[in-house]
Order: structure tokens, then C-alpha cells, then sequence
């Protein structure tokens, strides 16, 4: 077994225009103060990371590395959520989906997706030159409108809509691959790969491609109603990166799963800062414990109601307090007999 590293937090939810989280290293002198271990770096905020630079320049890295290692830092992964996601829209939510990009290639789907292609190609090498092995990212989407099964969909709709996303992820898997970095798809409302069937599709179309991984994330899954501890059975092997984040469902007679249009405050299920919802962590990190997952335990703080600076203050010795530091030694060692082919053999009556 193995013991989770941590605790790790997302930067993304904090970074902003006013100190300290206006740069890396301010915003990291932020992190450390409040004891957190590592950092998920979204490579998409400018002010935080040059992501180019970084997939180009072993120096850029270094100097990065070796700045965040004198904070007592390390970075757990880097992100590429927005740039994951414009590898495949689905043109309804075009207009939505190009503030994640740059302005020059604003209503030209083409040229964001290639962009964002390119963003992923430098993601690869990035992680590569610092030293990285995991990545977190989103899959995007083609499926996503359709995922009610009305208006009945035309047949192969969702087959042609897989193919698709994985013609288009493939190239991008095997660079990673040439790099040594898994993608840890989050599987997310929103995705194609929002759950295990999903993903199971998308891995069976990019031939199990060992590059094609799982960012855990069981918030999600309370939203859904889908069991979280038993997708960790399932899927282990394939659980890269892990985000720590609460949720709560709360269904009443006027809305459920769905939401009703409502604001997060108000939707039946909606996330939480740490301790706030009904996610077991304690039996999440005793599963992970148990199949020697061995990556960071990052907290993703989104929480409808509490302040984000509290709900980061409270993360990192909530992470730390579910840590299992995993035993060397069965804990009843001290009665064993030692190896006795000839006692065994007595007591199975036979020999």
C-alpha cells in the first residue's frame, strides 16, 4: 500500500487581479501559510504560468520548481480544464465556450479547436520538463445535449459522437504518452465522460490507451447519485489524480437531480466546502489507501455558501487529518508462527 501525498490545493478558484493571488509566487507563499503541501497550477491563467514557455524551457521550469521548493512547495499536476474542454464543443455552446480561448480565434471553432490542441501538445511537454506524471484536464463534448433520452435520438448518434471525441483525443494521448504523463479526465456533468459507462466507451475507442486515465472527483457523483466508493473498485487502475471536494443532495417535491434552472444555492444538489456536505472521505481515502493510489489528495474548493479564503483555510488540516499513513506491517504479526510445511500439512490432515 501506499501513502497519499498531500495536502495539495487547486489554484484556480483563487487566482485573481489582487494580491497575494495575482502570482505564482505570492499566491504560493498563500498556500504554504495555510500548510498545504502542493499545488494544482491552472496553466491557462497567465498570471500564475506561462504554459508555452514551460513546454519549451527546462530553465522556466527549474527556476519554478526550485522557487516553489524553498516555499516547502511542490506542484502536484498542472490543469488544462479549459483547454480540454475546446477539443470538442458541440456547436450549442460555442458562443459560451470561446471566452476560454484567445480573442483572435473567437467565433472560429476550427482555429479554437487547433489551438486548443496545440495548448494540450504543450501541456504534455510541460509536465514532462517538470518533472510530472499526471495532468488533470476535461474531455469536452459532442453528446452532451442529448443526454436525455428525448427527443429519442436518432440511431448511432452517440456511437458517431465517441468516435469523434477519441479521433480527436488520440493524437493527443500519444504525445502525452511520448512525454510519460497520464490525462486524468475529470468525469463531470457537462463531459461526454461524466461517469463510468462513459468513460468505459471513450477507453474502448482510443484502444485503452494507457495515457487515458481519471481525475476522481466524488462531488460530481453525489450530484449524479452514482456510488463513489464503488467506482474506486471499478476504477482504481485508472484513478490518476483525485480532487477532494464535498457535495450535498438534498431532493425535495419541487426539484431533483435535474435542478429546476435553479441557482447553486438553491439546486438540490450542490457543492460544498470540506466537512459541509455528505461525502465519505473517510471511506475514499481508506479505498484509495487500499489500492495504492499514489498520487496527491488536491483540494477543489467550490462551495455555494461559505467564503472561498475560509473554506481554503479548512482544507488543508482536513486533508491532512484523512491521510492514512499506510502500514509497513500486518498488525497481527506479532502472533505469527512463521512458515511450517510440515505443521500445515498436520493440520489439514494430510502428508
Amino acid at each position: 500500500m501506499k501513502t497519499i501525498k498531500g495536502p495539495g490545493i487547486f489554484l484556480a478558484q483563487f487566482a485573481g487581479d489582487a494580491a497575494p493571488f495575482n502570482s505564482l509566487e505570492t499566491i504560493a507563499d498563500w498556500a504554504s501559510s495555510l500548510g498545504y503541501k502542493g499545488i494544482q497550477i491552472p496553466s491557462w491563467d497567465a498570471r500564475l504560468f506561462d504554459l508555452e514557455k514551460a513546454a519549451t524551457s527546462q530553465t522556466y521550469c527549474d527556476e519554478i520548481k526550485g522557487m516553489l521548493a524553498a516555499k516547502g512547495l511542490e506542484i502536484t499536476e498542472l490543469s488544462t480544464h479549459l483547454q480540454g474542454q475546446l477539443v470538442a464543443v458541440h456547436p450549442a455552446f460555442d458562443a459560451q465556450f470561446d471566452g476560454f480561448a484567445p480573442s483572435a480565434v473567437h467565433g472560429n471553432p476550427a482555429a479554437r479547436q487547433e489551438w486548443a490542441v496545440q495548448q494540450m501538445k504543450f501541456a504534455a511537454r510541460a509536465s514532462a520538463n517538470l518533472g510530472l506524471t499526471a495532468h488533470a484536464s476535461f474531455s469536452g463534448a459532442f453528446a452532451w445535449p442529448y443526454f436525455y433520452p428525448w427527443p429519442a435520438r436518432p440511431a448511432g448518434l452517440v456511437e458517431d459522437a465517441f468516435d469523434e471525441l477519441a479521433r480527436r483525443w488520440k493524437p493527443i494521448l500519444d504525445v502525452f504518452d511520448e512525454n510519460g504523463v497520464d490525462i486524468a479526465y475529470e468525469i463531470h456533468p457537462g463531459e461526454d465522460l461524466h461517469d463510468g459507462v462513459t468513460f468505459e466507451m471513450f477507453l474502448s475507442r482510443v484502444g485503452n490507451h494507457p495515457r487515458a486515465n481519471i481525475l476522481y472527483d466524488p462531488s460530481h457523483f453525489v450530484l449524479q447519485q452514482l456510488d463513489y466508493l464503488a467506482f474506486i473498485d471499478i476504477y482504481h487502475e485508472r484513478i490518476k489524480c483525485f480532487h477532494v471536494k464535498d457535495a450535498e443532495f438534498r431532493p425535495n417535491g419541487r426539484s431533483g437531480v435535474y435542478g429546476g434552472y435553479q441557482s447553486w444555492v438553491d439546486r438540490p444538489g450542490r457543492f460544498r466546502s470540506l466537512g459541509d456536505g455528505q461525502v465519505d472521505f473517510a471511506g475514499i481515502f481508506s479505498k484509495m489507501a487500499a489500492n495504492d493510489y499514489a498520487g496527491w489528495a488536491v483540494l477543489e474548493w467550490e462551495c455555494a455558501l461559505k467564503h472561498p479564503e475560509v473554506g481554503a483555510a479548512e482544507g488543508a488540516p482536513f486533508i491532512d487529518r484523512h491521510i492514512i499513513r499506510v502500514t509497513e506491517h500486518a498488525f497481527d504479526d506479532f502472533a505469527a508462527g512463521g512458515a511450517d510445511r510440515a505443521l500445515n500439512a498436520r493440520l489439514m490432515g494430510i502428508g
